[in-house]
């Protein structure tokens, strides 16, 4: 794998319930909406599952993702080709946590920071929407 080792670890915090973060990382329908401007293999389902694999692309970049594990707040995906290492999310009412580890040319803090913006976004005008 070509690139340099890089870690990254965020925290937010987020005016959402548990329910609501955790909806938004497990349903694939909405995870593709926030994770703009990632594209998704087709045939995803609507939920991820533990052992579940997927591809996503970023420009001419594939990753594959393998769900490690899915808990009540938790998710963990192992990441390869693009990326080779792990993302890991952790949430609750009103906050959510992002690390990421691994090898890649990405600059992969920029691309956490980016995504956690468009996910702070996302909640922000979903939750508008249901009040």
């Amino acid at each position: 794998m070509l690139g340099t080792f890089q870690k990254s670890h965020l925290r937010i915090e987020i005016e959402a319930t548990e329910a609501t973060i955790r909806e938004s990382l497990l349903r694939s329908s909405k995870l593709q909406i926030w994770l703009w401007p990632q594209r998704f293999s087709p045939g995803l389902p609507e939920q991820l599952s533990e052992g579940l694999e997927f591809k996503s692309m970023i420009g001419l970049i594939e990753i594959k993702h393998y769900v490690d594990v899915v808990g009540p707040n938790c998710l963990r995906l192992l990441l390869s080709q693009g990326i080779d290492g792990f993302h890991e999310w952790y949430w609750g009412d009103g906050w959510i946590q992002s690390r990421l580890e691994g090898i890649s040319m990405l600059p992969l803090n920029l691309g956490q920071t980016f995504s956690l913006l468009r996910l702070r976004e996302f909640l922000a005008t979903s939750e508008k929407a249901v009040q």
